[in-house]
């Protein structure tokens, strides 16, 4: 006669155990379900204090809006987007700023390394195009720890941004 083991067909658990594990596969099935998208997840969550600092992804859509019609009215930054698509232009500094200020936005745009590659963009350009995003941000009445939060945190990017030293 041969032992009984727990995964030979006749062993039997005790109910507890039984419901035990049944409560555990349901509860792995559900998350499953849930990070796969068929169940409902939670509400939307609020956005970021940042994000609402800046009026949410419609205010950065407003924000890059009248930050891409200044950057091309001036002189010093004009040449770098006389060959840019101004609404293509628009729509990704609007989901790129949104990403940065941890909104619910996707940006799908080109690395910053690679789209400014060819462009010999120097320090001094750069810091123009922050003044810039300042006076846009200014122009829109964003409060200035908001414009400290973004900056801050689009600042990194000035390694693969300046081109020329």
């Amino acid at each position: 006669m041969s032992a009984r083991t727990p995964s030979s067909p006749g062993h039997a658990l005790p109910c507890w155990k039984r419901a035990r594990q049944w409560r555990a596969a349901l509860t792995l099935c559900a998350l499953h379900a849930v990070l796969l998208g068929a169940l409902p997840g939670p509400a939307h969550a609020e956005p970021s204090p940042a994000l609402q600092a800046f009026g949410g992804p419609s205010g950065l859509q407003q924000l890059s809006s009248e930050f891409v019609d200044r950057l091309k009215a001036d002189a010093r930054l004009a040449p770098f987007f006389k060959d840019s698509n101004p609404r293509n232009l628009k729509k990704q500094l609007a989901d790129q700023f949104c990403v940065v200020l941890e909104g619910p936005c996707v940006y799908d745009g080109e690395t910053m390394k690679n789209s400014h590659a060819d462009l010999k963009i120097g320090r001094k350009d750069f810091n123009a195009l922050v003044e810039v995003l300042q006076q846009a941000m200014d122009a829109r009445g964003v409060p200035f720890a908001a414009q400290n939060q973004l900056l801050a945190r689009l600042a990194p990017m000035h390694r693969d941004v300046i081109t020329v030293h």
